[in-house]
């Protein structure tokens, strides 16, 4: 067997090498000295060798080459891409920012409307309450006129009886004879007797035509009464509807950052010390009667404004604000990053961009820290912190209050940062959160 198989796998070779001295024929390379001449003999297997590895090196060379120009073409077309997407989200900003001016004119606009209709809406309840006061006037008159009617009638009925009394006596007397003395005073008191009928006649017919005017005017009172009643209730129909226009934005605006908007306006009442105070409720003097509904619906109003109000005071309180105002855009969100967790959110921009504080509050940092750099603190109401890192300056010092929309510092790269940008955070008890939440919240209502 072993044979047998050794001439096959020569003959295998053999042909093999000849095949190979076709295409790669035997070379000699000389290598001539001063005093003798070497020569180094190429084989076929070994310029079939060297062929392959140099064609597998041009090989290599040309598809890393393809790669790299790939690579340079797609990095060019993200940046092209990037940048477009930046001029869209900076005209989306200018669109916002716009429309975000237009609602603010359009509060202060329906405020003063708000405020004439109220005004208005008072003026008409004085003249309400001026119209009640005169139909109760009038209802009281009819009532006096009517029982002095009353009184004035039985008066001229027992007069009458009495008249028919002294009128039978005289019958008696004598055949309609009465002596001279009794007839002198029977006349005497006839006559007394037809001028208080005459008399009580004339003051029945003029109580009659005081009461019927009494009447008829108390029917206009009634129909101007109705008249203001309707009138009063479209008023409060679209006081009623403004008020539910303007406090649901606001109740949704909590809600999405978080906040329960009921112990979050009793937080803010309790600690209110503005100019003016709540708003006092309306109070109507019913004269022992049940509630007034009018009363009732001024009091909702005014507890919505009143709920307006503290609403205002808790917006600027709390971080819904934008703290860049200037063309910038968004480099990095909050969440997991590279394995940990990046508690905030990072606006990109030229360094010195201004940057704004997104609530009142007082600062308590206003230094250096470790990789944030250059960083502020602003503690706000409701157990809320806002952090602004890798600044370039910082304008504020610790203990300052600042209010919503002031300059605190301007964008830098201070820390551990690969480039300008704002690091901004949010914290409920020293929890972070995501800032976009309260951003969002607010870009609906302000």
């Amino acid at each position: 067997m072993r044979d047998g198989t050794r001439p096959v796998q020569s003959g295998l070779i053999s042909r093999l090498h000849l095949a190979l001295e076709k295409r790669f024929p035997e070379k000699r390379l000389f290598i001539r000295s001063t005093d003798q001449t070497r020569f180094i003999r190429l084989k076929p297997e070994t310029q079939l060798a060297a062929w392959i590895g140099g064609s597998l090196v041009i090989a290599w060379t040309i598809i890393a080459t393809a790669i790299l120009l790939m690579d340079s073409i797609g990095a060019g077309n993200f940046r092209a891409q990037a940048q477009r997407d930046q001029l869209i989200y900076e005209e989306r900003l200018s669109v916002l920012s716009a429309e975000r001016d237009m609602r603010a004119t359009e509060a202060v606009a329906a405020q003063e409307r708000f405020s004439k209709a109220l005004e208005h809406a008072s003026d008409l309840q004085s003249q309400l309450l001026a119209n009640q006061t005169r139909v109760r006037e009038l209802e009281t008159g009819i009532e006096i006129i009517q029982s002095t009617l009353r009184r004035t009638m039985s008066e001229r009925e027992a007069v009458r009886d009495e008249l028919d009394t002294l009128m039978a006596q005289l019958d008696e007397n004598g055949d309609g004879a009465p002596d001279a003395g009794l007839g002198g005073e029977a006349s005497g008191t006839v006559d007394i007797l037809a001028n208080a009928l005459a008399e009580t006649a004339a003051e029945r017919d003029q109580i009659a035509s005081d009461a019927a005017y009494a009447l008829e005017h108390a029917a206009e009172m009634e129909l101007e009464l109705r008249l203001l009643q309707d009138k009063n209730d479209q008023i409060f129909r679209q006081l009623e509807e403004a008020m539910l226009v303007s406090v649901e934005p606001l109740d949704n605006m909590f809600r999405a950052a978080g906040m329960n908007p009921d112990s979050l306006i009793e937080q803010v009442r309790r600690g209110y010390s503005g100019t003016g105070g709540p708003l006092t409720p309306l109070q109507f003097s019913t004269k022992g009667g049940g509630p007034d509904p009018d009363a009732e619906r001024a009091n909702r109003i005014l507890d919505a404004m009143d709920r307006i109000n503290l609403y205002r005071i808790a917006a600027e309180r709390a971080p819904f604000d934008i703290p860049v105002k200037s063309s910038f855009r968004y480099t990095s969100g909050f969440g997991m990053r590279w394995g940990r967790m990046h508690n905030g959110t990072d606006f990109a921009a030229p360094v010195g961009t201004p940057i704004y504080s997104t609530a009142d509050g007082v600062v308590t940092h206003a230094s250096w820290s470790s990789g944030y750099g250059r960083l502020i603190k602003i503690q706000h109401e409701f157990g809320i912190e806002t952090r602004y890192a890798h600044l370039n300056r910082i304008r504020v010092q610790v203990g300052q209050r600042v209010s919503r929309g002031e300059r605190i510092g301007d964008m830098g790269s201070s820390g551990r940062s690969t480039g300008p940008h704002l690091h901004y955070e949010v914290r409920v008890g020293g929890r972070p959160v995501n800032p976009m939440i309260y951003i969002r919240a607010g870009q609906d209502v302000f």
